[in-house]
């Protein structure tokens, strides 16, 4: 089966950073895009950060020059460097592998199971 798992979360001050992982096994993910999205009580899930199997990268505006997305494709993981964390940037955080339209990411059903971060004095 496919499987995302998830890791790196947890408690930071506003300023600190974290890093985290999303391993998945029960596939090769090396063709395709990858995403992490971010959802936060009482909100939508939204798209953080996204790259594709070229290496190119696109994030939300309330991220850009904090975070950084990346890939290890050895591995089968993708990581979500975060620095300069906010308040607002609290939320459950999960990984999704997508598929490739037009070499541009696009969503699919394959979920992780979230890391949660919380970033508070």
């Amino acid at each position: 089966q496919v499987q995302l798992v998830e890791s790196g979360g947890g408690l930071v001050q506003p300023g600190g950073s974290l890093r985290l992982s999303c391993a998945a096994s029960g596939m090769w993910i090396r063709n395709n895009a990858l995403a992490w999205y971010r959802q936060a009580p009482e909100k939508q899930r939204e798209l953080v950060a996204s790259i594709t199997s070229g290496g190119s990268t696109n994030y939300a505006d309330s991220v850009k020059e904090r975070f950084t997305i990346s890939r290890d494709n050895a591995k089968n993981t993708i990581y979500l460097q975060m620095n300069s964390l906010n308040p607002e940037d609290t939320a459950v955080y999960y990984c999704n592998v997508g598929s490739s339209f037009g070499g541009t990411y696009v969503q699919s059903g394959i979920w992780g199971q979230g890391t949660q971060v919380t970033v508070s004095s």
